[in-house]
């Protein structure tokens, strides 16, 4: 039995026989240029729906030399970077871009990652919450415009846009220290740049508040078993009455390590966690939280990108985008003496 014959790709020259007119109309109206009538841009929208048209975008690099692609990297086991892929697309359709998505994920590092969209012809690339080393993002940035988002980085190639994490703890910290706290810890998120700028913003919020003094952070990481690790030294060095963790999966998985030991929170202990993440906004977690302003974030990496594609720019820049408390079920005032 021979193998059926798949249905041919339905072309621009059919759309056009189909409602009467010639293919440089069609391809007018679907780029959506001015000149054809509103009832002729009626008819081969028709047309092109009866038939189920949809652009040959090969086709379409080939003849322009420009994929209007923008490559997204991101680890896959991140949920908070999955909320921005979904405003990057957003903001990418806007601006008349498509994504290509490329994920870090065990035996697929960072740098995979990455070639994998320069391989698929990406015009530019937009990293989330990288953790590459400068000379490695430089390289890349030779090749393509990059821009960064939720790192700082010092170079001169790349752009970057991120939350201020200052006022991120100022506002964590300040939230705990007006409900009555004092002993107020810091689980970190481990070893990479963006742990590294949150422990400072932590340290500086705490003497800004007069707590020099009370300084403490725990060992930790950005996932859920690392954070509920740190509970063990959280209550072998004296168990503070507050914590905030690096990010909401780590305040999450201390969380449910501390209710295992029958630490109750907030009662016995307050927790804040950071991104504002679906999961933390669920019934059962309603963790409090710093909250990231993901639309603005994505927008500004996309207008980054086309400034460098489109207008010329070289200059790096650097976008710091302010984040707002949302206050859940994890804090309240410290227990009693």
């Amino acid at each position: 039995m021979s193998e059926a014959t798949p249905p041919r790709r339905v072309r621009l020259d059919d759309v056009a026989a189909a409602a009467g007119v010639s293919s440089a109309t069609v391809s007018l109206v679907l780029r959506g240029v001015g000149g054809p009538s509103a009832a002729t841009r009626q008819r081969v929208s028709e047309a092109a729906t009866r038939l189920g048209y949809r652009p040959d975008r090969a086709a379409s690099v080939l003849a322009s030399r420009r994929s209007r692609l923008i490559g997204v990297a991101l680890d896959i086991s991140n949920p908070f970077h999955a909320r921005l892929v979904r405003d990057v697309y957003g903001a990418a359709h806007r601006h008349g871009y498509h994504l290509i998505l490329s994920t870090v994920a065990p035996g697929h590092d960072e740098r995979q990652a990455v070639e994998t969209l320069l391989d698929s012809r990406c015009e530019a690339l937009v990293l989330l919450g990288p953790t590459a080393p400068v000379a490695q993002v430089d390289r890349i940035a030779a090749s393509v415009p990059v821009v960064l988002v939720g790192r700082h980085i010092d170079s001169t190639a790349v752009d970057v846009v991120r939350t201020d994490d200052g006022v991120a703890f100022e506002q964590a910290v300040g939230h705990l220290v007006g409900l009555g706290h004092r002993r107020i810890a810091h689980v970190d998120g481990g070893r990479g740049e963006v742990s590294v700028l949150r422990r400072r913003a932590y340290r500086a919020a705490m003497r800004r508040h007069g707590l020099g003094d009370q300084i403490r952070v725990v060992g930790g990481g950005d996932t859920e078993v690392a954070g509920a690790a740190a509970a063990g030294p959280l209550r072998d060095g004296g168990l503070p009455t507050a914590v905030v963790a690096f990010n909401d999966r780590s305040a999450i998985g201390l969380v449910d390590a501390l209710e295992r030991a029958g630490v109750v929170v907030p009662a016995a202990v307050s927790v804040i966690g950071y991104d504002d993440s679906p999961v933390a906004r669920l019934r059962s977690v309603d963790l409090t939280t710093v909250g990231q302003d993901t639309e603005r974030l994505t927008e500004e990496a996309v207008l980054m990108l086309i400034e460098r594609l489109e207008g010329g720019r070289t200059a790096p820049r650097e976008v710091v985008v302010a984040p707002h408390l949302v206050v859940g079920s994890t804090t309240g005032p410290p227990p009693g003496p």
